[in-house]
């Protein structure tokens, strides 16, 4: 490393400019010179290596004037802190602030700053100096960086013979952990020895061991790309944000929500259909399968004897049993929506109404035993329930004064 030389001009440059000096001053540090004689080598004034040391403070000129305002960092778009932002946590650490007092006056997260002053204080004297610490955040950045694997002949070897042996990298990584539970150097995770296996340009397993994994890809399969997944119907979906409003405020009957329960080990299943005006149930029988073909033809059986204003539209969930949804649509003229994923409160009357209907049909029961006539018989009984959510009407009662209404 060449030896440092100190400015033959010694004009004044300012803070910002003072580059190389500043590099080798933090140099010196590391290696264990005191300030003051790493300020005398750089060639820069003892108060010039504090504030790098220590960050920008008030000078005290008058020990009774009030604390200049302290101003704080502007949030970054970057999760990285920068130094502007370590220099006002040296500085409110200096003055004794808690973690979760300087994280929320700088909009971060308390972690975030326990963990950069536990990282990147003086491996020695354990101060946090903050352009030491940028100097070391920095310093790790760089990427790309060498593996375990590649570095690590015996934990390579241990993981190619695995490999032969027709393990999965999930199970060498376990039988790593369990053989070698006192050395950290030999744990890895499975997702290093699938990055060692397939990111070109790392080598540090050999190609041809792909062959041992249970795909046998020499490629990773991406799972998770929107535009390579399947589409889930072959008809597609109309979602549910494009629903008519009126559905919304349950204003105007003849909007329905449907789903299935289902039964011992997913063989059987009993279709639900709640109308979100008057929560009248109508149950769908199902007797052998709740295949789309099936759920079709019992959908449109069920709402046959509906008069058309009450058939405008129903909402579902993504389940395949309405793959032929568009063909009920069509048969019965009634528009199908469908919720997000993962999103049961998209059909809130719908989830009450199974959760009621299972005093019925238990969970981990076989709903194929049921009759047609024992579905009816439970859907009427619902239906004469008072509602607290009708103003304890019933749903048979709130419907039956809509249908006068309407006639």
């Amino acid at each position: 490393m060449e030896e440092f030389e100190i400015r033959k001009i010694r004009s004044p440059q300012g803070p910002k400019k003072l580059i190389r000096e500043r590099e080798e001053y933090f140099r010196l540090m590391d290696q264990g010179f005191s300030s003051r004689e790493a300020c005398r080598i750089v060639g820069i004034n003892i108060r010039t290596g504090k504030r790098w040391r220590n960050g920008w403070n008030r000078t005290k000129w008058n020990k009774g004037a009030p604390p200049a305002p302290r101003t704080v960092p502007p949030p970054g778009e970057s999760r990285y802190l920068r130094e502007d932002e370590r220099i006002y946590i040296a500085d409110r650490v200096r003055e004794k602030a808690s973690i979760r007092e300087i994280a929320r006056e700088m909009g971060r997260a308390p972690s975030t700053i326990s963990r950069e002053i536990r990282r990147n204080r003086h491996p020695t004297g354990g101060q946090y100096r903050p352009h030491a610490a940028q100097a070391r955040a920095d310093a790790r950045r760089p990427r790309p960086k060498p593996s375990k694997i590649g570095q690590n002949p015996e934990l390579r070897a241990y993981i190619q013979e695995h490999l032969h042996k027709r393990w999965s990298p999930e199970q060498i990584v376990q039988s790593l952990r369990r053989t070698f539970p006192e050395r950290a150097e030999m744990h890895v995770c499975h997702e290093t020895i699938y990055q060692a296996l397939y990111v070109q340009g790392r080598g540090e397993l050999r190609r041809e061991l792909t062959r041992a994994l249970r795909t046998g890809r020499a490629m990773r399969k991406p799972r998770r790309l929107a535009q390579q997944r399947q589409p889930r119907y072959s008809t597609p979906m109309v979602m549910i944000s494009e629903r008519p409003a009126e559905a919304d405020d349950r204003a105007v009957p003849g909007h329905w929500e449907g789903d299935c329960i289902i039964g011992k080990n997913g063989s059987s299943a009993i279709g639900t259909l709640v109308e979100r005006t008057t929560r009248y149930v109508m149950l769908v029988h199902l007797p052998t399968d709740r295949s789309a073909e099936r759920m079709r033809d019992a959908l449109l059986d069920t709402v046959a004897t509906l008069p058309a204003h009450l058939k405008r539209s129903l909402t579902w969930d993504q389940g395949s049993e309405m793959g032929r949804h568009h063909e009920f649509s069509v048969a019965a003229d009634m528009p199908v929506y469908f919720c997000d994923p993962a999103s049961p409160w998209q059909r809130g009357s719908n989830e009450n109404t199974n959760g009621l209907l299972r005093q019925y049909f238990p969970k981990g029961t076989d709903l194929s035993v049921h009759t047609r006539d024992q579905l009816d018989a439970v859907a009427a009984e619902l239906n004469a329930r008072p509602r607290k959510t009708l103003d304890w009407e019933t749903p048979a009662e709130r419907l039956a004064m809509l249908l006068a209404a309407t006639s």
